[in-house]
């Protein structure tokens, strides 16, 4: 069952920025084989990631170069990518709605 909502908005901006393609297929393949059942699981692997409200979370990738958010659904273990780029449109987003 896929857990991930969409790899293909990984695959795609990959395409364009092919330095963050093994950070985000490693985000990706940690994300898949780990069970998170609340924020501080992922903490456990993921230090620096931001915690916001709404099950939502901001991952820093290829160390701070670009970001992700997801949005957790820790009982179904479903993640749905809401955002993924550079840190300056990062910085022109507002994490917690998009």
């Amino acid at each position: 069952m896929e857990r991930i909502f969409s790899k293909s908005t990984l695959r795609a901006f990959w395409e364009k920025h092919a330095d963050a393609e093994q950070y985000l297929k490693t985000w990706y393949d940690t994300a898949m084989n780990t069970k998170w059942k609340s924020p501080s699981d992922i903490k456990l692997i993921y230090a620096n990631a931001s915690i916001l409200k709404d099950s939502r979370i901001v991952f820093n990738i290829k160390g701070n170069s670009y970001r992700l958010v997801a949005k957790i659904n820790y009982e179904k273990q479903w993640i749905f990518i809401r955002f993924v780029g550079t840190h300056s449109d990062y910085d022109k987003i507002d994490a917690n709605t998009i």
